[in-house]
């Protein structure tokens, strides 16, 4: 993700709250302490915390309930101020933003979706997601059919003039989504928007989520206290604990590495055939004769295609996006993936 341009990019953010927290930072020369912070009266929500996220890239920020991933969200987004550091957005120093600047730049850059649905209840579904186009001035009936197109996206034809309380609750949340949706924004803020919903429903809208993000490529910051939805969705994990930034990394990476003893209790559970990719258990081509007439992508991830390399005599081809072939992947690789320790090398 590193070659691809920047959207986000955080150097050395801290949020903490307190009426010391400038002057404790300040004295503390950028290595803060929770503990003795707390103990100051002072709570830590984000401790230095420096990344990127690509263009297009879909970024998980993942920890347990007080680890600060909500509030390094609403940093970015400038709902908080941070308390040091910089945030930029495509460049632009957020701080240095006025207020209008700010205001035009969540309009027409910036979309949010939030646990609480938050739907006006007195609206209709088009009402409500063509809602935030009339905000900006755009006429009613083109607010309307740019919400129609919304509607269409995320399933909700024939719905369109129910109100909130008719609706399920994964209803009630595509209805959100729709609406974060329409002022089509470059980068959109996500914060455990499926947490109230059942784990049905959940998977379901998951499995949306993934579909949107198939076609609409948007650069994405999403909240989860939930790893299993974190390895579903992401590109790559941040794993937060205590305001700090334990491991940010792919999916992969996360489970085959996990950099710290925290992580590694989130990841020891972690089924590894659901994360891993087919090109970490490829190898190079040494007998071109000896190869399968099925073929798989590089990109597969296990689990997939598991059943159909197990069924086959020979080796079998790995094809990059190009569908030219750029390895094998032995049966016995897979086998050691399916039964073999988490622990295992592979």
């Amino acid at each position: 993700m590193t070659s691809l341009k920047s959207v986000i990019k955080c150097e050395s953010v801290y949020k903490i709250f307190g009426a010391n927290a400038k002057k404790m930072l300040k004295d503390a020369n950028g290595n803060v302490d929770a503990q003795t912070f707390q103990e100051a009266g002072c709570i830590v929500g984000v401790n230095n915390a420096s990344f990127d996220v690509a263009k297009g890239e879909m970024l998980v920020v993942m920890g347990l309930s007080g680890s600060g991933k909500s509030t390094l969200l609403r940093c970015i987004s400038r709902l908080t101020d941070a308390t040091a550091g910089k945030i930029y957005i495509d460049g632009q120093d957020l701080s240095a933003l006025k207020n209008k600047e700010l205001i035009e730049l969540r309009r027409n850059k910036m979309g949010m979706v939030f646990q609480s649905f938050a739907l006006l209840p007195h609206k209709t579904v088009l009402e409500n997601i063509a809602f935030p186009l009339q905000i900006k001035g755009i006429k009613t009936q083109d607010s309307i059919s740019k919400a129609m197109e919304m509607v269409k996206l995320v399933g909700l034809e024939g719905r369109e003039n129910y109100f909130p309380r008719e609706l399920s609750g994964g209803q009630q949340q595509r209805v959100g989504i729709a609406r974060s949706l329409a002022v089509e924004p470059d980068i959109w803020f996500l914060d455990e928007p499926f947490s109230a919903l059942d784990p049905l429903i959940r998977k379901e809208m998951q499995d949306e989520f993934l579909r949107l993000q198939g076609s609409l490529k948007k650069t994405i910051l999403f909240v989860t206290h939930d790893f299993d939805e974190a390895l579903r969705l992401a590109d790559r994990i941040a794993i937060m604990k205590d305001g700090i930034i334990e491991q940010l990394d792919t999916p992969a990476n996360i489970v085959l590495n996990p950099a710290t003893e925290y992580v590694r209790k989130f990841t020891q559970e972690v089924p590894r055939e659901k994360v891993l990719k087919i090109e970490v258990v490829m190898d190079p081509i040494n007998d071109e004769k000896n190869l399968s007439d099925f073929k798989v992508s590089k990109d597969a991830i296990i689990e997939t295609v598991a059943e159909k390399i197990l069924a086959q005599e020979k080796y079998v081809p790995v094809i990059d996006s190009n569908q030219q072939v750029v390895g094998i992947v032995r049966p016995s690789k897979v086998i050691h993936v399916l039964f073999g320790s988490n622990n295992d090398s592979l």
